[in-house]
């Protein structure tokens, strides 16, 4: 319908245009000829003065001997014109007057009427004829989905099933409502969908759609916010009543935090736009009017920033909570989404699941994208188990960076750096195993040790995040023995930074100080002042013990990872050596370069020629003294 109105608004705009040009072009022939009486036309005629002339009913056009063109109007048909021109010898023409009458008032009015017709098309638009007109701010943008290619069902969604289960129930509702409703069952009105970011919120509600066989209309909740106040909320009513028309239906509203804030928090009132449009979706949801078989369905990653009011029975009934899914979830998700790949008979899905700890939905369709990208780009023909780790490596790490270049005493220092987080890893309590280690630049670091748990975590012990701080602050301890303090860089930036944020997440969070007691510091900001600099609610004295509590727990674990690499300078040393010569070791690899075990590399076409660099089975396993290096600022590194 909107297309067919623009193409008759082009045509109309079109004729308007010629119309104009021909009435233009005819305003201007005739104002090439000069108009005189009739009585000095028949003087001319009679004097000779007249070349030609063309009769065109009562209009007459006589061309001079000199060349100039007049025009009259002869009053009398009957006065013998022709015979009298004849016998001058003056050369007559006549014009056929089939076109006079209808015609000429028609082609005189037509621009007028085209006028006309173009006024009444644009007051028709402005009077809400197009939801895109001046008028048309207040009509809803929610869109009918109706998916005839790439249609989804639950079939392809995975990982996630308790969730699956729940939204089942309200397709089934709708296919049989009598199944439920004959115990007294009623439909619920609406269910909110939350989670991180990527978890197949979206997805889900797109399976709703594909199953349900019913009206479904989405809409984000950023399309109801506008500048003017009130249309938010005319959006909302004209939303309803749409779904109205089509119940039993469902509408779905993404990211409903947009819309859907507690009201009474920050600036600009009760009475601003965005808290009316709030109160018209709670009036619509549950209000006087009962609004029967219509079901919202919204998804948002921010469920504490919602009105309380939106969230009681009778509005958003159920709660759908869509988490990040564990080991078995991961490994239907990525089933499901490597259906389309063709896989090589080595790629092991659970393995590639173990491996991806917390990763979403979203992140194993990428790492799934990833692996046949890098499949192609080499030209095979299915996607093999190293192209998966390759992209998990990528994926976690960043993209490799070899182009950078580096000198052999940045190389050294990355080196060494990476092996104090290694060897601290392997030796302290509850630490995740060693994944990779690699001195190859990725992302914004000079180089990184990957760690991955043996299972998903659901809770962390004190000696495990313990054992993590001393693990991050190996690098700098490792700089320090080997290079002397003098000459430590600012490598260990990025390390610094995490050891704080866990070690004050476990002072003000999680309950580990004893002199603080089991309070929540973190949270205790003001509700609004502390939002915007107006302090927290505990005195200066308790912030005090809480930085001087932080910094003891980073010093003691800068102390365990001093005790460990004195203890352990040897392996240090050779595995410092290991990741010159290889660049990149996996976890195994790093155990048999610690004990001085060689690696087999033969068929390793990508390691760069390390020249006269000596084999690692070749290092003593002595204690080398501490060699002074000419003081370095590489990145951060992890």
């Amino acid at each position: 319908m909107g297309n067919a109105r623009n193409i008759a608004f082009w045509v109309v705009l079109f004729l308007l245009v010629l119309a104009l040009f021909n009435l233009f072009s005819g305003g201007q022939s005739g104002m090439s000829s000069r108009s005189i009486s009739y009585s000095d036309f028949i003087e001319r005629v009679n004097s000779g003065d007249v070349s030609s002339v063309t009769l065109d009913g009562e209009r007459v056009l006589f061309r001079g001997t000199d060349g100039q063109e007049f025009t009259t109007i002869r009053p009398d048909q009957g006065d013998q014109l022709t015979e009298r021109l004849i016998e001058r010898d003056v050369a007559v023409n006549a014009e056929p007057q089939e076109q006079s009458g209808f015609t000429t008032v028609l082609m005189t009015f037509l621009p007028f009427l085209l006028l006309i017709g173009v006024w009444i098309y644009f007051m028709n638009r402005m009077q809400g004829g197009g939801k895109g007109g001046a008028m048309g701010f207040g009509k809803s943008r929610a869109k009918l989905l109706t998916e005839k290619h790439g249609r989804v069902t639950f079939d392809d969604v995975a990982g996630i099933d308790e969730a699956k289960d729940e939204l089942e129930e309200i397709v089934e509702f709708l296919r049989n409502p009598q199944k439920f409703s004959r115990l007294g069952g009623k439909i619920p009105k609406g269910a909110l969908l939350v989670g991180p970011p990527g978890t197949g919120k979206t997805l889900l509600a797109r399976a709703i759609a594909g199953e349900a066989g019913v009206p479904f209309f989405t809409i984000s909740g950023s399309d109801f916010v506008e500048m003017f106040v009130g249309v938010g909320a005319s959006r909302v009513r004209d939303m309803f009543e749409q779904a109205k028309k089509n119940a039993p239906c469902i509408v779905f509203i993404d990211e409903i935090d947009a819309v859907g804030r507690s009201r009474g928090v920050g600036y600009g009132g009760g009475n601003d736009e965005r808290e009316q449009t709030l109160n018209q979706l709670l009036v619509e949801m549950d209000g006087f009017e009962a609004n029967e078989g219509i079901i919202i369905v919204a998804a948002t990653n921010r469920p504490d920033v919602l009105d309380p009011a939106l969230l009681r029975p009778g509005r958003f009934d159920r709660q759908v909570q869509v988490p990040n899914p564990d080991i078995k979830g991961r490994e239907k998700i990525l089933g499901v989404h490597a259906r389309k790949v063709p896989l090589g008979p080595n790629v092991d899905l659970r393995i590639i699941a173990r491996g991806t700890p917390g990763f979403s939905g979203a992140d194993l369709a990428n790492l799934v994208n990833e692996a046949a990208l890098m499949a192609a780009r080499v030209g095979r023909r299915f996607v093999t188990m190293d192209d998966f780790e390759n992209a998990k490596d990528k994926v976690m790490m960043g993209s490799e960076r070899r182009s950078m270049v580096m000198t052999e005493d940045e190389k050294k220092l990355t080196a060494y750096h990476e092996a104090g987080h290694a060897v601290v890893g392997l030796n302290v309590p509850q630490h995740d195993p060693i994944h990779k280690a690699t001195i190859i630049p990725r992302g914004r670091a000079l180089g990184l040790v990957l760690s991955l748990p043996e299972r998903d975590q659901l809770s962390v012990s004190l000696t495990k995040y313990t054992s993590k701080i001393a693990m991050a602050m190996g690098g700098r301890v490792a700089e320090e023995l080997i290079f002397g303090k003098e000459n430590v860089t600012s490598g260990a930036a990025s390390d610094i930074q995490q050891v704080s944020k866990i070690a004050r997440a476990m002072v003000t969070q999680f309950g580990f100080a004893e002199e603080l007691g089991y309070v929540d510091y973190a949270n205790e900001q003001q509700s609004y002042l502390g939002a915007y600099g107006g302090g927290t609610n505990h005195s200066a004295d308790t912030q005090k013990v809480i930085d001087d509590k932080v910094k003891a727990i980073i010093d003691e674990g800068y102390e365990t990872a001093k005790r460990i690499l004195t203890e352990k300078r040897d392996d240090l040393e050779r595995l410092a050596r290991g990741l010159l010569e290889y660049e990149t070791l996996t976890g195994p690899e790093i155990m048999r370069v610690i004990n001085g075990e060689p690696l087999d590399r033969s068929d390793d076409d990508d390691r760069p020629d390390q020249g006269n660099a000596p084999s690692v089975a070749s290092i003593p396993k002595t204690k080398p003294k501490p060699k002074a290096d000419s003081g370095l600022e590489p990145e951060p590194s992890t």
